[in-house]
This record gives structure tokens, C-alpha cells and sequence, in this order.
């Protein structure tokens, strides 16, 4: 009674991977858009102006190559939001498989990795989203966070001003504050 159960359950499973591995087309190109959102936020004259300009990045990042990756990657977010973070991860790592060219996959698969301190492996992704997407700010902002995380403060320092660079309106600016965890004169750990 249960082979009988899980053989269709596993073969049903095989299928639907073997359907994600047909491919995932190309991811939409919003450089352009995302670098001139870019060019306004440093132009912000106040940080509410540039946080409403700084959320229309999101707008991009988070728009999916089609309507399957788009499913896998909002029920990741929703089960993110609702710290199931295994189920999160796991659809990360779907929407990754299935996408693999696609940024935001790896930059949300970090963000779930550093919420569980894992800040290795989310360094690891934060590392890819960026090579797929050098103007992700808030990417550049957890691979600084991440490597805060790991102690590796000089690095943590450099890349938070890289996105600082692209942002000066981050709230992770404060990290660079006299007496804060990544000032200039902070101790190494």
C-alpha cells in the first residue's frame, strides 16, 4: 500500500523536474532602468525620497523570467516572511535549478542563509547574484552584512561602501559611524 502510494507521488516529481529542466528563458534586462533608479536615489534630497526611489528597485529584482519562476520565487518570499525557512530554501533552490541565470534566486536563497547565520553559504549566493547582477544593491548590502558576520571586517567595510557608492541613503550607512562595527577605527575581531 505505501510503494503503491509514494511511486506515483516520486514518479509525478520526476516529471515536474524533468519540466523545469526544459530551461528557463532569459530574465528580463532592466539595467538600464535599475541604473537610472540608481541615478535618482543618489539625487535624492531626503531619505524618504530616496527610500521610495530605493523600492522601485525591487520592482525589477523581483521580476521573474516567466510565470513558473515567478510562483516559486513569491512562495518563497511569502514562506520567508513566515520563517518557515526550509520551505523557503527549498524554493529557492527550485527556482534556482530551474533558473540559474536569474539573480534575485540566489540574492533571496542569501538572505534565508543569513537569517539562519549561515552567513557562509550566503556569501556564497550573494557572491553569484552579483556576478549576474553588479548593480544589486541589496545584495552588495548582505555580502557586507555577511562578512560583518564572518568577522571579515576590512571586506565588510569595502563592500558596504561599494553600495554606498550606488546608495548613499542605505541604512547600513550607520555601520560606517564612528564607533560603529565597521568605522575605520573598529577592532578586528
Amino acid at each position: 500500500m505505501f510503494m503503491r502510494f509514494v511511486l506515483p507521488t516520486v514518479f509525478t516529481f520526476a516529471l515536474s523536474t524533468t519540466a523545469f529542466a526544459q530551461g528557463c528563458p532569459e530574465a528580463p534586462d532592466h539595467s538600464a532602468s535599475i541604473t537610472a533608479l540608481l541615478a535618482d536615489v543618489q539625487a535624492a534630497e531626503s531619505e524618504t525620497e530616496a527610500q521610495r526611489l530605493g523600492n522601485q528597485l525591487w520592482e525589477f529584482w523581483a521580476d521573474a523570467p516567466d510565470a513558473r519562476a515567478q510562483e516559486i520565487l513569491d512562495r518563497g518570499m511569502t514562506r520567508r516572511s513566515a520563517y518557515d525557512f526550509l520551505g523557503a530554501l527549498s524554493d529557492f533552490d527550485r527556482l534556482i535549478d530551474y533558473c540559474p541565470e536569474y539573480a534575485e534566486g540566489y540574492n533571496q536563497r542569501a538572505f534565508v542563509h543569513y537569517l539562519r547565520r549561515d552567513f557562509a553559504a550566503a556569501l556564497r549566493d550573494l557572491n553569484r547574484a552579483l556576478e549576474l547582477s553588479p548593480q544589486h544593491v541589496a545584495a552588495l548590502s548582505g555580502r557586507a552584512l555577511s562578512l560583518l558576520g564572518l568577522s571579515r571586517l576590512d571586506e565588510a567595510r569595502a563592500t558596504l561602501q561599494e553600495a554606498l557608492n550606488l546608495n548613499p541613503w542605505l541604512p547600513e550607512r550607520y555601520l560606517l559611524d564612528p564607533g560603529g562595527p565597521l568605522a575605520g577605527d573598529a577592532v578586528e575581531l
